[in-house]
C-alpha cells in the first residue's frame, strides 16, 4: 500500500496516475491531510539508490503558491525529500501542475530505476498535442523539444505521434470534417462477456428476451437523430458495443434499413460494422453488411492462442476467426480490421509472434493493437486474486514485436490513444494499409466532430470548433434502464440543441 498524502485534493487526478504507473501492482490510498507552511520542506536531497527492492511507504506533497515541496518514505524509514519553484498556479495552471510532475516523476524514477515511455503524460491523447502543435506552425525540432522537456516522453514516442498526427490531417483535411457530423450507434449484447471487459455489454444469453425492445427503443432514438442536424452532411457511420452481429440477421437487417431510409449517406466516407467476435458471424450476416453498403468491418481475434481465448472467456477458437475471416472475404468484404491485445493473463512474447504470424496469413487491411489496461469494473480486477500467477510477461517487447510486424508488411500507424493502467505505461495503436484507414477512429479520438451517439452506454460529443469547447451528452447504460427511460435519453440530446443552435 502506498498512502499519498496531499495538501489540496484538487491535484489528485495529476499525482495518483504518475504514481500508479511506477507502482502498478501496489494498491494506492490518497488523502487530504493539509500541510502547513512550518511542514514545508526548503531543501534539495539528492539520492543514491542501487537497490532495485525499494518500497513506497508514502508520498506528501504540500503545494504552495510559488513552490511544490515533496517527501517520499520509503522501506522502513528512510526519506528522500525535494522541492521546486513553479509558475503561478492561477495564472500558469498548466505549467505549475507540469512542473509538480515533472519534479514527482524523476523523484520516482531515482528511487524505481524506470523510466515511463511517455513521461508525464497518462491519460491524455498524446497525438492531440502533437496535432495541436503542428496546426500552430510548429516544426518537427520544436515539437521534440517541447514533448521531450516539458512532458519527458521519449524519442520513440515522439517520433510516432509526429507520423500519426501528420497522417490524421490528412486524412481530416480530405472529408472537411467541420461541416460534417459522425454517427454512432451502440448495441451493448455480446455472446459472452469477456475477463478484462469494462464496457456497457450484456451477455445476450441473459438478456435475450430484451432485444427486440431495446431495437424498438433504438429505433425512436435513431429516428429523432436523424432530424438534429439537417444542416450538416453525415461523415461516418459506426456500429459498436458490445458486438452488434450478436442480433439476428433479421434484426441486422432491420438495423441497417432504418439508417439507410433515414439518414443521407451522399457524403458518408466510411460505414463500419464491429462485427468483433467471430462466434457471432454468419454468412447471412455479412450479406446483410454488403446489402446496406457497410464498407469497413473488424473481425477481432484479440490473441490465436486457444489456451487463452478460453481463459478470458471468448468461447471461440482461432480456427472459428480463420473461418469468418474467409467467409467475409469471400464475400465481397474488402476492408476488414483485426483487433489484438497484447498483455493478457498469462502470454508471453512468443505467444504474441506467433498471433501476428497466424494474422500475416489472414492479411487484414488494419490490425488495431491494443495494450490491456485492466479498468475497475473489468472481472480481471474483480476477481484479480485467481489470476495473479498469470501476469503476462514483458509486455513492452510485445509491442516491439508488434511494431515490427506492422512495417514490414506495409501498414502505416494512424491513430493512437492511451488509458490509466495500461500495462507497462504504453499505448493502443492503429496501423493500416494505406487508404484503409478508420476514419471514425481518428474522429473520436482527436475530438475534431460532433459524434452523435445512440443507444445505452451511447456517449455523444458536441464539438464547438470555432471555440474549441466540447459538450457531453450521455445515455444510462443498462438496456433496461434505457428502454423505460429512452424518452429521457431522447429529451436530454433535443434540450442540450435547443441552449446550442450554433453546433
Amino acid at each position: 500500500m502506498i498512502q499519498i498524502i496531499l495538501s489540496d485534493r484538487a491535484y489528485e487526478n495529476d499525482v495518483y496516475p504518475i504514481v500508479k504507473a511506477f507502482y502498478p501492482e501496489e494498491d494506492i490510498e490518497v488523502s487530504d491531510e493539509s500541510g502547513s507552511p512550518e511542514k514545508c520542506f526548503n531543501y534539495y536531497t539528492d539520492i543514491m539508490v542501487n537497490d532495485k527492492s525499494i518500497r513506497i511507504k508514502s508520498i506528501r506533497i504540500d503545494f504552495t503558491l510559488d513552490k511544490v515541496n515533496i517527501e517520499i518514505i520509503y522501506n522502513k524509514k528512510e526519506s528522500y525529500h525535494s522541492y521546486i519553484n513553479t509558475p503561478d498556479p492561477v495564472r500558469e495552471k498548466s505549467a505549475y501542475k507540469n512542473t509538480m510532475k515533472r519534479l514527482l516523476y524523476s523523484m520516482l524514477s531515482s528511487l524505481s530505476k524506470k523510466e515511463l515511455p511517455w513521461g508525464i503524460l497518462t491519460g491524455i491523447r498524446p497525438t492531440k498535442l502533437v496535432y495541436e502543435m503542428i496546426e500552430k506552425g510548429l516544426d518537427e525540432d520544436s515539437i521534440y523539444r517541447r514533448m521531450e522537456e516539458e512532458y519527458l516522453c521519449s524519442q520513440d514516442k515522439i517520433s510516432t505521434s509526429i507520423l500519426i498526427a501528420n497522417r490524421e490531417i490528412e486524412l481530416l483535411n480530405e472529408m472537411d470534417y467541420k461541416k460534417g457530423y459522425s454517427l454512432y450507434i451502440g448495441i451493448p449484447f455480446c455472446p459472452s462477456t469477456c475477463l478484462y471487459c469494462s464496457f456497457p455489454s450484456f451477455s445476450v444469453e441473459k438478456y435475450a428476451d430484451l432485444v427486440e425492445t431495446y431495437l424498438d427503443a433504438l429505433e425512436s432514438e435513431i429516428r429523432y437523430g436523424s432530424t438534429c442536424f439537417p444542416d450538416k452532411r453525415l461523415s461516418t457511420v459506426y456500429l459498436g458495443g458490445g458486438t452488434p452481429t450478436t442480433l439476428s440477421a433479421k434484426q441486422l437487417d432491420r438495423l441497417l434499413g432504418l439508417l439507410r431510409e433515414l439518414y443521407d449517406f451522399t457524403y458518408v466516407k466510411e460505414f463500419c460494422v464491429e462485427a468483433g467476435r467471430p462466434d457471432s458471424i454468419t454468412k447471412d450476416k455479412l450479406k446483410i453488411l454488403i446489402k446496406w453498403g457497410v464498407d469497413r468491418i473488424s473481425i477481432n481475434p484479440q490473441t490465436m492462442q486457444d489456451k487463452t481465448l478460453d481463459l478470458i472467456g471468448r468461447r471461440h477458437t482461432s480456427s472459428q476467426i480463420n473461418e469468418a475471416f474467409y467467409m467475409a472475404r469471400d464475400l465481397g468484404h474488402n476492408n476488414i480490421n483485426m483487433d489484438i491485445i497484447i498483455g493478457l493473463p498469462g502470454e508471453t512474447p512468443e505467444d504474441v509472434a506467433d498471433t501476428l504470424d497466424k494474422i500475416k496469413l489472414l492479411n487484414p487491411d488494419s490490425l488495431t493493437v491494443h495494450t490491456l489496461a485492466i479498468k475497475r469494473a473489468a472481472r480481471l480486477n474483480i476477481e484479480k486474486e485467481n489470476y495473479k500467477e498469470l501476469k503476462a510477461e514483458d509486455v513492452t517487447d510485445m509491442l516491439k514485436l508488434s511494431k515490427e510486424f506492422a512495417e514490414d508488411n506495409d501498414y502505416i500507424p494512424y491513430y493512437l490513444y492511451r488509458q490509466k493502467n495500461m500495462a507497462d505505461n504504453l499505448e493502443n495503436i492503429g496501423y493500416a494499409r494505406y487508404g484503409k484507414e478508420g476514419l471514425y477512429n481518428i474522429l473520436i479520438m482527436e475530438e475534431r466532430q460532433t459524434i452523435l451517439a445512440l443507444g445505452a452506454g451511447a456517449m455523444s460529443k458536441f464539438v464547438f470548433n470555432n471555440i474549441r469547447k466540447i459538450e457531453r451528452v450521455d445515455n444510462v447504460k443498462n438496456p433496461k434502464d434505457y428502454i423505460s427511460r429512452i424518452d429521457e435519453m431522447i429529451m436530454r440530446k433535443k434540450r442540450f440543441l435547443l441552449m446550442n443552435p450554433q453546433i
